[in-house]
């Protein structure tokens, strides 16, 4: 059997490559992840890269009262975060790309991270990781570029986006 590389991103892939990055700071090309993309199960949740589950509907996840807070976190960005004790909601804006979903699961990776090594919930976690993917996003970026990455859409599959 063959596998032919893909060089989209969807939530697998993405979940891999930061994973990856944040592990050993490379990034893996599509034709090093197409062995280890898991068909059967595509949804499960990788926890090097923050356990983080892209798509769920907003009334799901933010409750109406919270939702300007919510966008108020990360006002200039196309995507909401709920960092939840098990897992990490991000839900994309209806014209979110693919650099987007990149920017949102780094802060979750990196919150994830932090909380883990302090071992509590801060309300400070979340504006430290996206500033720290702030500080990692150019370089990430390019290599991702570099290496054979389409980062101008994300193919989330299920189609739940929000729009303000």
């Amino acid at each position: 059997m063959r596998a032919a590389p893909v060089n989209t991103l969807n939530p697998q892939r993405t979940a891999m490559i930061v994973a990856d990055f944040v592990k050993t700071g490379k990034i893996s090309s599509p034709a090093d992840l197409r062995y280890r993309e898991d068909l059967l199960f595509p949804g499960r949740l990788i926890e090097d890269a923050g356990k983080v589950k892209v798509g769920r509907s907003l009334h799901e996840v933010v409750r109406p009262s919270k939702l300007q807070q919510f966008k108020e976190a990360f006002p200039e960005e196309k995507f909401l975060l709920n960092h939840g004790s098990r897992w990490t909601d991000m839900i994309l804006e209806h014209n979110a790309t693919g650099e987007d979903a990149l920017r949102g699961w780094l802060v979750a990776v990196y919150a994830s991270d932090m909380e883990r090594l302090v071992n509590e919930p801060s309300a400070n976690i979340l504006q430290e990781a996206y500033d720290k993917m702030n500080s990692t996003f150019s370089p990430f970026l390019a290599e991702l570029q570099a290496k054979g990455w389409h980062t101008d859409r994300f193919l989330d599959g299920t189609g739940n986006r929000f729009a303000f």
